[in-house]
């Protein structure tokens, strides 16, 4: 047990390390088995954590580096303009980045500091398509990249917001092609450390593959970790996975090819998912532990299986009832009374003003 006087001292220590020193970014697809890991790296210890904070989000597109399709503002113009102010400053671009550094330093450092905890864990999947612009931020920061089978990706995605229809799921969002480039093109370049984790390997093994990760972090390894269900405390309602990691107080591996057999028995979204394998380059697959000839050998093995039931909890209920609502809204009787009450709440909102 350590004495106070050198608890005193490490936590003195810790005020005057930079923030950027302090910070663990986990990125990963939606659906990829991140709210899994987050719990078991969250359980250390020295590791502090909290539901999807979407900082840097925005950041990366207030016009320097992207920009936003539509906002309540010339987004444009001020693109432009921001550019222009830029390239005024002393140092340019070095200095717009220290701007941005400045504003999520005050507001992880503020998150972190009463914890007393070596580092502030962030885990947002949508930082998965920004993920250079956020190491351009923080090059000092440690990173984890979670990868898992595609098509288990999507497969999750979809049941889980989207009632298992993948084609509407697909329309709404192609996170396989959308997600497997840009994370695979991260690890490839490696323009800052990392520690790459895929999702099959992580629950059937967890417990070497944590001891990978907190050896990059420079923590003292905590196989307890892995039992996440007694150790983790932190906040888990907010932002992010509506859908808890499961009754398990541990990795499990049911889950792994429970996909296969979904597709085994659609001859529908067995095509569409042919149609994302074939939209992603061989090389990107690769990283992600799969090839164009492999990614649906499981699906051959799965054959006969019965596919997964649905997952039905309140979450999957309250989108259910949301989908079947929504659909052809405009045609049916009750989109006019719902078009008639948002104007009359946009009128209110508007006598407020």
């Amino acid at each position: 047990m350590l004495n106070t006087t050198l608890v005193g001292a490490i936590d003195r220590a810790r005020t005057m390390e930079p923030t950027s020193d302090r910070l663990l970014f986990l990125l990963s697809a939606p659906r990829s088995g991140s709210t899994l890991l987050q719990r078991m790296l969250g359980s250390h210890s020295e590791v502090m954590t909290h539901p999807e904070p979407h900082l840097m989000t925005p950041l990366a597109y207030l016009g320097y580096y992207d920009r936003v399709e539509r906002a309540p503002y010339d987004h444009i113009n001020g693109a432009e303009a921001i550019r222009g102010f830029v390239e005024a400053l002393p140092r340019g671009e070095e200095d717009y980045l220290d701007a941005l550094r400045a504003y999520a330093d005050v507001l992880y450092g503020r998150m972190l500091a009463p914890s007393g905890k070596r580092y502030f864990l962030d885990k947002t999947p949508a930082y998965g398509l920004v993920a250079d612009f956020v190491a351009r931020v923080y090059p000092r920061a440690k990173y984890v990249v979670l990868t898992r089978h595609p098509l288990a990706v999507f497969s999750s995605y979809a049941s889980s917001f989207f009632g298992g229809d993948w084609e509407a799921a697909h329309r709404y969002n192609p996170i396989v092609e959308r997600y497997v480039p840009a994370l695979a093109r991260f690890v490839r370049e490696r323009r800052v450390p990392l520690v790459h984790v895929q999702y099959e390997e992580l629950v059937r093994e967890p417990e070497r593959h944590l001891e990978r990760v907190f050896a990059y972090l420079g923590v003292e390894h905590e196989p307890e970790a892995v039992t996440y269900g007694r150790r983790f405390e932190a906040k888990t309602d907010g932002p992010g996975d509506p859908i808890a990691v499961g009754k398990h107080d541990r990795p499990v591996t049911e889950s792994i090819e429970k996909w296969a057999a979904e597709l085994a028995a659609d001859a529908r979204k067995l095509t569409l998912a042919r149609q994302m394998i074939d939209r992603v380059a061989p090389e990107d697959l690769a990283i992600w532990g799969t090839t164009p000839e492999t990614a649906f050998a499981p699906v051959q093995a799965a054959g006969g299986k019965p596919p997964p039931q649905p997952v039905l909890n309140r979450y999957t209920f309250q989108r259910k009832v949301m989908l079947a609502l929504r659909k052809d809204i405009h045609q049916r009787p009750h989109g006019k009374l719902v078009e008639r009450i948002k104007y009359y709440c946009d009128v209110l909102l508007r006598d407020q003003l």
